[in-house]
């Protein structure tokens, strides 16, 4: 092939790609039009005890690290998830029929990849939308799965799973199936996984399809390890939360003066993960116009993950509408797969 064919040919490529990816981005554009942008921040760093909302984790470099996160032998939750989709993505594709795929909190897309595989294997592959924070994150895995799906189009936005859910495009396939793989649910309280449980059923028609991931509940000694690696990998992620906060809002925290602290609350069922304090401290976030004091030891709680019981998380999603019609586990009971259709 002549040199010319080979970048025609290149160009014919790239033409494709770019004709197959609309990236909307939702953050941007909520950032310039409203004056809000930061208030849970101002009101988390002022209550007692403080709290910072867990997608301020997922900036580039955030999204980055989880995805380190997500290969550490401690972290059982991707391996065991990957291995519950691989057995059962065919099944999955079979019950949805032709189905566009809506996935919340997409990263990579590694494990979407099971699922595409599966409808393209049905003939059903047809569009993709991506749903995350991190608009880096998104286009680069778009471009990837746009490269090896070339009949695939991707509608990537960029936001929070709220701002997305409710500006959905109309949907180009018979049916739709919102994804929410990864166990991302155990970091909302209970009230919040309620709402987004309304969110879920607000952004689907009847017949429609919800696959959620939820790790189950299990003795500490398991749970305690996959956030507390011994690379310290998970504790990079913590902190790389006040890097952020840095950097989008005019911060001086000193990171060096913050640790990563993790543990397992058996009463609640949910580890806490914080960032403590390692002297009595002031921070400033300049476009906030807010000052922040810290005593000696005093935490920020950043995230929660939450373990589920399978039974009550089933009769919860029923309530909703959401109705399981195939639930899928692992050998050890350690991670749960639900297929749920949207009722009447």
């Amino acid at each position: 092939m002549s040199i010319s064919k080979v970048v025609s040919s290149k160009v014919t490529s790239q033409k494709s790609i770019e004709e197959r990816l609309q990236i909307k981005r939702l953050v941007e554009a909520t950032r310039i039009v409203t004056s809000t942008a930061g208030s849970d921040i101002v009101k988390g760093l002022t209550q007692i005890p403080k709290s910072l909302p867990a997608y301020y984790f997922y900036d580039d470099q955030g999204s980055d690290l989880f995805e380190q996160i997500c290969e550490l032998p401690e972290y059982y939750l991707t391996r065991t998830e990957t291995a519950i989709l691989q057995q059962y993505a065919g099944e999955i594709a079979q019950i949805t029929g032709a189905c566009e795929l809506v996935e919340l909190g997409s990263g990579s897309s590694t494990k979407t990849r099971i699922l595409l595989d599966a409808y393209q294997e049905l003939g059903y592959l047809q569009r993709y939308l991506p749903i995350d924070v991190s608009a880096g994150m998104l286009e680069n895995s778009a471009r990837q799965l746009l490269g090896d799906y070339p009949s695939l189009q991707v509608y990537a936005l960029a936001g929070t799973y709220e701002m997305a859910l409710a500006q959905l495009p109309p949907t180009q396939s018979p049916s739709r199936m919102v994804g929410f793989i990864g166990s991302s649910l155990g970091n909302l309280n209970p009230q919040e996984c309620d709402n987004f449980f309304s969110q879920i059923t607000n952004a689907l028609q009847v017949g429609e399809y919800f696959l959620l991931g939820i790790d189950l509940q299990k003795p500490k000694e398991i749970l305690e390890p996959a956030y507390n690696d011994r690379q310290g990998v998970t504790a990079a992620f913590n902190i790389n939360m006040l890097e952020h906060l840095n950097r989008r809002f005019e911060g001086d925290f000193n990171t060096t003066q913050f640790e990563h602290w993790s543990f397992y609350h058996e009463t609640a069922h949910q580890i806490e993960m914080h960032l403590r304090s390692l002297r009595s401290q002031t921070v400033q976030l300049k476009s906030l116009n807010l000052t922040v004091n810290f005593a000696t030891g005093e935490t920020i709680l950043t995230e929660i993950s939450r373990k589920f019981d399978l039974k009550t998380i089933q009769q919860q999603l029923k309530t909703r509408g959401l109705v399981p019609i195939q639930t899928w586990t692992d050998s050890n009971q350690w991670f749960g797969l639900l297929l749920c259709q949207l009722q009447a």
